[in-house]
């Protein structure tokens, strides 16, 4: 009889020594709830809870839930359901017990991180991987790239926010900024202080923060691989969710909260290492500079930006960001040393930093279309090109490179016509995104917006 990819996980968790560190943990600090947790294509959490008294059981068996629970459970405008519609089966939720950990908040709760599987009892493919599940398929993927390359994929993400409440609002001089100014961290120091002691509780190694722009603060963890960086900026949104509800505020990931205000960006730093060496830099050189490698792997993100956009700009809203020139978020697809007004920013210490994805990206999705460019550089050699010298506003597209998509509409165009990514992600995945993105486009397209009754109420005559 065949093993499945879901009995050899289940197999796995049986005989994990995790298993009984999470059993001990229960025992230990009176948890009695655990959440077992998927991810969404928009990198929503969903999932269900169980009585602690259960976990043994369940971390073997796993938990069901329908299938378009991985597109929210969106209707589209013609009121089919997406991701196989009322008919479709349910997946089967197996814990990553490596993930298990106590709510700091509420310390009679727990969580764990799953990955998604077919039934077993379907005719066909049962047991498999469920090709929808991005957490899954991020795994796979850097998993596949490591084999073929010899390389793992390191990042760290700078999740922008933005926190509005009482006292919240910045006070600063007129044309200036209230970016990097204490009093303003200072305004904000029950947040900075909740969030960070949470995250570190939770495992994240905070480095440092700033204030970036009215009502927007950053807080950085360190980075590590793809993976790890994935499920931890997963776990910083709902740290801040959790805060804000505490503190009687909001907490949004909103990638732009209002026309002149900085866009919530997440950028991703990245480097390759192989053998414990980032193979980006040579040390032995001391001006800014790639290696062969990371020019090609640059090479191969920049081919690829367009049809990735609808993965870092996953929202209607998401491209408002891009429009409001001069607020430091990229408009032509190119790259600079130690430019911040480029799509990709080779800094000092060797690592490249992507401003596309923005605070609402589905970060499993955005790594693995980080993995699959780079590997079709590094496969193809492809050249970058030289670096922009000065600001990218005052500069053309590079010809080589398709146009930055400024809608949601284009970007999901640009995705249809980049084969890469699509054969990266699958089938299955390329087509639910298509689908959903191009359902709230059409939304968006047949909604009359308060601009439009602006620009148009007493128009005529």
């Amino acid at each position: 009889m065949t093993t499945t990819s879901l009995d050899a996980h289940r197999q796995a968790n049986a005989t994990d020594p995790n298993l009984q560190a999470a059993l001990s943990t229960i025992a230990e600090r009176g948890v009695e709830f655990v959440y077992f947790q998927a991810i969404t294509i928009t990198g929503r959490v969903v999932g269900k809870v169980a009585p602690a008294a259960h976990f043994e059981r369940l971390a073997v068996k796993g938990v069901q839930q329908h299938q378009t629970a991985i597109a929210n459970l969106q209707g589209t405008r013609a009121g089919v359901l997406l991701a196989g519609g009322v008919n479709a089966p349910e997946y089967t939720a197996i814990p990553d017990l490596d993930t298990f950990a106590v709510l700091p908040w509420d310390t009679s709760f727990a969580r764990v991180f799953c990955r998604l599987y077919e039934p077993d009892h379907l005719p066909l493919n049962p047991g498999a991987e469920f090709a929808c599940d991005s957490r899954g398929l991020l795994r796979r993927l850097h998993s596949g790239f490591t084999d073929r390359t010899g390389l793992e994929l390191r990042t760290g993400c700078e999740p922008e926010m933005t926190w509005q409440g009482e006292g919240l609002a910045a006070r600063f001089r007129p044309g200036s900024s209230p970016a990097y100014h204490i009093e303003h961290l200072e305004r904000n120091r029950p947040i900075v202080k909740k969030v960070v002691q949470y995250a570190q509780a939770l495992g994240l190694d905070m480095i440092e923060g700033d204030y970036e722009d009215e009502f927007q603060v950053e807080l950085n963890f360190m980075f590590d691989r793809a993976d790890l960086t994935a499920d931890r900026l997963v776990t910083y949104r709902q740290i801040c969710k959790q805060v804000a509800r505490e503190l009687g505020i909001e907490a949004s990931f909103m990638p732009k909260p209002a026309t002149g205000m900085m866009g919530n960006g997440c950028h991703h730093n990245f480097s390759l290492w192989r053998d414990g060496v980032n193979v980006l830099a040579d040390p032995a050189v001391a001006e800014l500079h790639l290696t062969e490698v990371g020019k090609h792997a640059l090479g191969g993100l920049l081919t690829h930006s367009a049809g990735a956009m609808l993965v870092n700009g996953s929202t209607v809203n998401s491209y408002k960001r891009y429009w409001d020139a001069g607020q430091f978020a990229p408009s032509r697809i190119n790259w600079g040393l130690d430019n911040k007004t480029c799509t990709v920013r080779l800094s000092a210490n060797g690592r490249l930093e992507y401003k596309l994805p923005d605070a609402a990206v589905n970060p499993y999705l955005s790594h693995a279309v980080i993995l699959a460019a780079c590997e079709d550089g590094i496969k193809n050699c492809t050249d970058p090109g030289q670096p922009t010298v000065g600001s990218s506003y005052d500069t053309e597209q590079d010809a080589r490179f398709p146009a930055l998509p400024l809608t949601l509409g284009e970007a999901i165009d640009a995705f249809k016509a980049d084969t890469v990514l699509r054969d990266a992600l699958g089938a299955d995945l390329s087509a639910l995104l298509v689908d959903f993105h191009a359902d709230e486009w059409a939304r968006f397209c047949g909604y009359v917006t308060d601009w439009e009754r602006d620009m148009y109420w007493d128009d005529l005559p």
